[in-house]
């Protein structure tokens, strides 16, 4: 989407008439740069951290802007990292260390020629996402991602450890806040800004004391929160995305099941660092009220195999979130292979 494959279809004598899902060039960097998109919530008065962006000229003046900020730090890289392009640090030693990394010695390559410093924002994470047409707009289930790979949220970042549907913080008074002062003033700001956008519009939240703060946008769904949304929605899915495409939105209703569900990521030893792969996978065979999606796995003479940093995630269906992660963390001891890892307390959190 960010290298403009939709513009590609629709400029193509060939392709024009296919029907393709997701936005052109333009709107898709809402998450392709996040100065862009920083400064597209600045102009259009949607809450977020503070920031301040910086290239490779510009090391000394971060330099000194991270001087007078206050710990805890937020670097991002403004490109795409594959999730992994956020580093916080506690102390300035290591965010001027990291800052440098980032900016001389490509951290993450072409996605941290620009680096953003940001206000350090305390509060709970949670994801909600939406369809649009550009006019229109309808919500999907919100779900909460756990990123770090370790227990109690520590370690390194990585895509995704495992995620929840719904979220039990995510009540009305939260959900008229994040419609009223970020959805609707981001369809407005794209329309003022004449940007066109068809697609999903992933929004990262923060939940400071009962107020949404941006985190970030995404312009395709999550990886693992669809796997905790997309089983929700009793809808022909494919229907929802073509009426998008075909600008009806308005006369598309979505219907969400009130059932809970749950997924626990099951990944590579060493993982988001360095990892072996190649190793055979057994008791791939779903339970009652499970399903199990393939992430980074092959196939080689009727074996599967791990092949990726997350391998598997097992997916968990069940009448409350207690019932849901009973069934997501079967399925996970269930399967096994050599060097297999995952965390043991998501969806935790939210059974207090």
């Amino acid at each position: 989407l960010v290298n403009g494959i939709v513009d590609y279809f629709e400029q193509s004598y060939e392709l024009k008439n296919v029907k393709i899902f997701g936005p052109n060039k333009l709107g898709a960097q809402l998450e392709g740069s996040k100065t862009f998109s920083k400064s597209f919530m600045k102009r259009h008065n949607i809450p977020s951290a503070k920031f301040k962006s910086f290239n490779l000229n510009e090391v000394d003046e971060g330099i000194e802007f991270l001087k007078s900020s206050s710990p805890p730090f937020v670097l991002k890289a403004d490109g795409l990292a594959a999730g992994k392009g956020v580093i916080i640090s506690k102390d300035l030693e290591s965010a001027e260390n990291s800052f440098q990394n980032m900016l001389i010695n490509k951290q993450f390559g072409k996605a941290s020629k620009k680096v953003l410093i940001e206000e350090f924002l305390s509060g709970i994470e949670i994801s909600c996402f939406i369809i649009s047409d550009g006019e229109n707009y309808i919500s999907l289930p919100e779900a909460k991602d756990y990123k770090r790979i370790g227990e109690n949220d520590t370690g390194l970042n990585t895509g995704g450890m495992g995620a929840v549907s719904p979220v039990n913080f995510y009540d009305e008074e939260f959900e008229k806040k994040v419609e009223n002062r970020i959805i609707k003033r981001t369809i407005e700001g794209l329309k003022k800004d004449n940007i066109p956008f068809k697609g999903f519009l992933f929004i990262g939240l923060m939940n400071v004391n009962g107020d949404p703060f941006v985190i970030e946008y995404n312009v395709r769904m999550g990886d693992p929160e669809t796997q905790v949304v997309i089983p929700r929605i009793k809808n022909d899915f494919l229907k929802v995305l073509l009426s998008c495409i075909d600008m009806d939105l308005k006369n598309t209703k979505i219907n969400i099941d009130r059932k809970t569900t749950s997924t626990v990521i099951l990944s590579s030893k060493g993982y988001p660092e360095k990892y072996k792969k190649g190793f055979k996978i057994s008791g791939l065979k779903e339970i009652k009220n499970s399903i199990i999606f393939h992430a980074g796995t092959t196939e080689e003479e009727e074996n599967i195999l791990s092949n990726g940093g997350r391998v598997i995630a097992c997916t968990g269906i069940g009448k409350n979130i207690s019932e849901s992660l009973q069934v997501s963390y079967e399925l996970a001891r269930k399967i096994d292979w050599e060097g297999k890892y995952y965390r043991k307390d998501i969806g935790k959190d939210l059974m207090k």
